[in-house]
């Protein structure tokens, strides 16, 4: 009797699981980033609530498009075409006035108008863009150490009488001139953003009370120094400064196409500034310090790292660059003579400029183009276009990206998974 031995069939290999289930599609992964709460997605969603709360309001103070919603139920076309046309030559005016203005495309393309002219609303969002730049980076750099440096209007105020000084007083060629009034604007904004600085690391003063009150010290200085003799103008009686030697001026960059327009290599200096910017914070020693102490002081005091020093420091660094902005002023736009209004809010306007750029080198500059975008923009656009819309939007701008859970609750987002993003300052 032989045995009978039995053999198996070999086991089926699983079925391969479906291609959607083990790698979500494109599509399903950009939708879900879209409604995330991410940082990325509340700035842009920032933007667009700010833009539509500006058209809204732009309808509502318009008298004519108001009028058209008395009879809404009756004919209401009138009122969405007259809405629909307020807001589009609105922010057409704006883009016009910013970026690139049609007619003047079209006069060009005739024949009728040179390439200066087509550059003219650029060059005017680059000019109020540049001292943005100094000023955003100053906010951020303080902002990734913990601290809010409300004090940048008063170091580019420093900052552009330090200018101001060493370009009417000394004669020197132009190569050696010029860097020295620069570097003098940021050794005077760096001089009053180490008193924060200062006294936080000695008595833990909050540097938000300090700062700001050296920012009414700065203006009412300002106010003074350009009174004495030393400072004031000798052909003018308004109050106004000397204006500064001719090598000690900013060369502008487009005067080929067209003298008249007005931005200058303090652009350039400000990209090369959030460059180093990017470079300090990323890759330096001392940056790591600043971060650390910005993460969690307690911890970098553990790990040997000296917390007042590492504020002195930062405040100073950030004072030099605003005072850098300063620079950019005196030399470049005012270089004919500052006056109390050269400065306008240049300062007050980084912090929107460092919060909207997440306090990134990148993020501020960005920030900062579009800002001086709308503020070249609203200003050109008068009449037409009320000026106070730039400040709105900057405003608008500033709530949203300060309570991004408000963009969440209005939005409908998702919590990302790392929690919502914020810039905060520690010591209140």
């Amino acid at each position: 009797m032989s045995d009978s031995t039995t053999t198996e069939a070999p086991a089926e290999p699983p079925a391969p699981a479906e291609e959607s289930e083990s790698k979500p599609s494109f599509m399903r992964v950009f939708g879900g980033y879209l409604t995330e709460a991410n940082s990325v997605m509340v700035t842009v969603y920032s933007l667009l609530l700010a833009f539509l709360i500006g058209a809204i309001l732009l309808i509502v103070s318009d008298e004519y498009t108001r009028s058209t919603f008395s009879y809404f139920f009756a004919r209401p076309q009138d009122a969405l075409a007259a809405s629909w046309y307020l807001v589009r030559d609105s922010y057409t005016a704006l883009f016009e006035g910013a970026i690139l203005n049609l007619n003047t495309l079209e006069s060009y393309q005739a024949g009728q108008a040179d390439f200066g002219n087509l550059l003219r609303p650029l060059s005017e969002t680059l000019t109020y863009a540049t001292p943005l730049i100094f000023t955003g980076l100053a906010v951020g750099l303080a902002f990734r150490a913990g601290l809010f440096n409300i004090g940048a209007q008063g170091q580019l105020i420093f900052g552009m009488m330090g200018a101001l000084i060493v370009g009417f007083s000394l004669d020197l060629p132009i190569w050696l001139h010029l860097p020295l009034a620069i570097i003098a604007g940021g050794l005077a904004g760096g001089a009053l953003g180490a008193v924060p600085g200062v006294l936080k690391a000695a008595t833990g003063a909050h540097e938000v009370i300090s700062s700001i009150m050296l920012n009414n010290i700065a203006a009412l200085f300002l106010v003074w120094a350009l009174g004495t003799s030393f400072l004031h103008s000798e052909t003018k009686s308004d109050l106004v400064s000397k204006p500064v030697d001719e090598s000690a001026m900013l060369p502008t960059l487009l005067s080929s196409f067209n003298p008249s327009l007005r931005v200058n290599l303090a652009l350039i200096i400000g990209f090369a500034a959030a460059v180093f910017t990017w470079w300090l914070l990323s890759k330096s020693t001392f940056g790591f310090r600043i971060r650390a102490v910005g993460f969690n002081e307690h911890a970098a005091a553990t790990a040997g790292m000296r917390i007042g020093s590492t504020y002195t420091t930062t405040m100073t660094a950030a004072g030099a660059l605003a005072g850098l902005g300063g620079a950019a002023l005196a030399l470049g736009v005012s270089s004919g003579g500052i006056t109390t209004n050269t400065a306008l809010d240049y300062g007050f306007s980084g912090i929107t400029v460092a919060l909207l750029g997440r306090a990134n080198p990148g993020g501020i500059v960005a920030s900062a183009l579009l800002f001086g975008a709308l503020k070249a923009g609203a200003l050109s656009a008068q009449p037409d276009v009320p000026v106070d819309i730039s400040t709105l939007l900057q405003a608008t701008i500033v709530l949203f990206i300060a309570a991004p859970a408000l963009v969440k609750a209005i939005l409908h987002l998702r919590t990302p998974r790392g929690g919502l993003v914020t810039l905060e300052a520690k010591g209140w």
